[in-house]
């Protein structure tokens, strides 16, 4: 039972991490149209890294459990 809790509150954080990384990249290239290929970028590795520790987060709940 506090495997699944566990594994909801990772998924969770990862969903409103990457949300707030697309919303701020949005905002940006509505403000510089011209970096959009620089901030795509970022926001892909930024994405990247947080699925990484999410899936990390996700391996140690289920050892732990």
């Amino acid at each position: 039972m506090y495997t699944a809790i566990g594994l909801g509150l990772i998924v969770i954080g990862a969903g409103i991490g990457i949300g707030s990384i697309g919303k701020g990249a949005m905002e940006a290239i509505g403000r510089q149209p011209e970096a959009t290929s620089k901030i795509q970028t970022a926001m892909i590795i930024a994405a990247a890294l947080i699925e990484g520790v999410a899936l990390f987060a996700i391996v140690l709940a289920w050892l732990v459990a």
